[in-house]
């Protein structure tokens, strides 16, 4: 009895949905082709009141919220056995990637689910062999699948996953197996129906053969190229059941390229891991399936036998550097910021009790970009982190201060670092003065004056309060803005001198209201008696963060820099008019 039988409301109708989470645009095709979904929301993926980049549920027909690897099998258990105990008809099925089973949480959960009798659930891997831009095999193996999942007390069966007519057999034979919980290993190519997307790249690293097309928007010429064949086998399918069709023209938008003069941090940070191992043999790199997109590129070519390729396993390659940290070397982690800082979280606190030192690196750190949905937008890993009483915790704002960052945590730190970097290229370069001094706990002064202070941290929101200063500014309100990268070591002697001339104090957070720079200031305010007549304000989220281009998301949460001179002013037109310049000086308190 299928969902579209009974209704997405129907607790007796199937369920489905995917572990893996970045998938769903096919899934969005074929709620569009069932006319769930109209054609403008179909063309608003991943843009604001539009379509998630990640599955969430507040879409009709979406079952579960993922994007975060290794819960599907957990969360389908609690769909099926929630069937059983309300006596509802209907099978659950989920469908993972291969790369997700280096995640040690399906192996928990192939286990739990073999052992309290959950039958009622279907698991398909579709296993096309490559995860992010490398074979499985190369990254962490996890062949033979079908022996070791059978091992848990799984019925398993592997099959042509392209095979339309295998599949309908294969589902139809899994109905006559009720003694145990069901796994269809799909053997997939990647990229099929695109004769370019199915083969890898011919340019191998380290041996290792590369893909190119997993992720990211392909260019124009290859867009029209696969769209032309998959026109085709599209055409020559209708024409052999005789079905009349008409594919609609699709073009590129035709945007001219334009060279901004943007940079990654990311990319500093790299290249400051290869210098440093040339001098300290006792810094060691360890990666989550992320090289590519972290910048570790160069230093795994470089020194191949101190990384460590852990796959999508942040919970072992966590524990892992624990090991290292004991035996004296220096473990650099890294990973996207959200699967690092919360699924390792217990296991980075049994690594601080152990007073060694660990680096961790917070990657895709922030809302932006924000296209992928709050799966991945990291807004709670500084008070994550926070709760360790021996770690230091930093966020550059430009590639310089990364440079800084990366040597002071590797070679002078005493204590644990978490280097919080944002993955995208920076709105702009933030311009440090010429006599920047980078010293545990001080900020830097990046713009003059005394009508109020806002201090923030990261490119992304450093650039929105120089664009809220810069407004500000053409109204008669001279604000002063403070890059703090130190987000939880304040030097108090500096803040007592850098807030002495202001009335009103805010924070600018990227990061959740709760746990972040905005706590660390105003506890250390109170603690020096220097909040006094101030008032202290913090703008950080108060809600999950929203999914959608960067501009739409900072603006949806007050967070761009318009609107951050609108809270700090409260002026709501606030334009460069001399009207409103002159209405602001009449109603500004003396």
């Amino acid at each position: 009895m299928n969902v579209f039988e009974v209704g997405f409301d129907s607790p007796d109708r199937d369920i489905y949905f995917s572990s893996k989470g970045h998938d769903v645009p096919g899934l969005y095709s074929l709620f569009y082709a069932l006319g769930i979904i109209p054609e403008e929301k179909l063309l608003m993926l991943r843009r604001l009141h539009g379509l998630d980049g990640h599955p969430e549920v507040r879409q009709k027909g979406i079952e579960a919220c993922t994007g975060s690897l290794g819960m599907g099998i957990s969360k389908a258990k609690g769909f099926a056995w929630a069937k059983s105990y309300q006596k509802n008809k209907g099978q659950v099925f989920v469908l993972t990637g291969d790369g997700e089973f280096q995640e040690g949480q399906i192996y928990e959960s192939l286990q739990a689910t073999a052992h309290q009798k959950v039958n009622n659930v279907i698991a398909i891997m579709d296993h096309n062999k490559y995860q992010t831009d490398m074979l499985v095999a190369d990254v962490n193996n996890i062949e033979d699948v079908v022996k070791k999942v059978e091992a848990f007390g799984w019925h398993v069966v592997r099959i042509n996953g392209h095979d339309y007519n295998v599949l309908k057999k294969t589902f139809n034979d899994l109905k006559k197996v009720t003694d145990k919980p069901k796994m269809i290993i799909a053997d997939t190519i990647k990229g099929r129906g695109v004769s370019f997307m199915e083969k890898p790249l011919t340019e191998t690293f380290q041996g290792k053969t590369l893909y190119k097309w997993h992720s990211g928007a392909p260019d124009d010429e290859s867009y029209l190229n696969g769209l032309s064949e998959l026109s085709e086998s599209i055409n020559s399918l209708a024409e052999k059941i005789r079905l009349k069709i008409q594919i609609p023209i699709n073009e590129t938008e035709g945007k001219p390229i334009t060279k901004l003069d943007k940079e990654f941090v990311t990319e500093a940070y790299g290249d400051t891991l290869v210098e440093i191992a040339k001098t300290n043999k006792k810094l060691v790199v360890l990666d989550g399936d992320l090289s590519a997109d972290c910048k570790l590129r160069k230093f795994e070519k470089a020194y191949p036998d101190r990384f460590i390729e852990n796959g999508i396993a942040e919970q072992d390659m966590v524990s892992t550097a624990g090991g290292l940290a004991r035996m004296g070397l220096i473990p650099v982690v890294n990973t996207f910021a959200s699967f690092l800082a919360a699924r390792a979280n217990e296991q980075i606190y049994n690594n601080a009790g152990e007073k060694t030192k660990i680096i961790y690196t917070c990657h895709f750190s922030g809302m932006i970009p924000a296209g992928p949905g709050k799966s991945h937008q990291s807004v709670r890993d500084i008070s994550l982190f926070g709760a360790l009483p021996n770690i230091t915790i930093i966020q550059p704002c430009n590639a310089e201060e990364t440079k800084l960052v990366t040597e002071y945590c590797i070679n002078e730190a005493d204590e644990n670092c978490m280097l919080r970097l944002v993955i995208g290229p920076s709105p702009e370069r933030i311009e440090l003065p010429k006599d920047y001094k980078f010293k545990v706990g001080v900020g830097t002064k990046l713009t003059n004056g005394n009508d109020a202070i806002l201090f923030s941290y990261g490119p992304v929101m450093l650039h929105e309060a120089l664009v809220a200063a810069d407004y500000l500014q053409k109204v008669g309100f001279n604000l002063k803005v403070i890059n703090m990268p130190w987000l939880n070591k304040i030097d108090k002697v500096w803040l007592k001198e850098v807030v002495k001339d202001q009335t009103k104090i805010f924070v600018l957070e990227d990061h959740s209201a709760v746990g972040g720079l905005g706590d660390r200031l105003l506890n250390a305010l109170v603690e020096n008696d220097e909040l006094k007549d101030r008032s202290f304000i913090n703008f950080g989220l108060q809600e999950y963060p929203e999914c959608g281009t960067p501009l739409e998301v900072l603006e949806f949460h007050q967070l761009d820099g318009k609107s951050l001179a609108k809270r700090i002013s409260g002026i709501e037109n606030i334009e460069t008019t001399e009207a409103v310049k002159q209405k602001y000086t009449a109603d500004a308190p003396q």
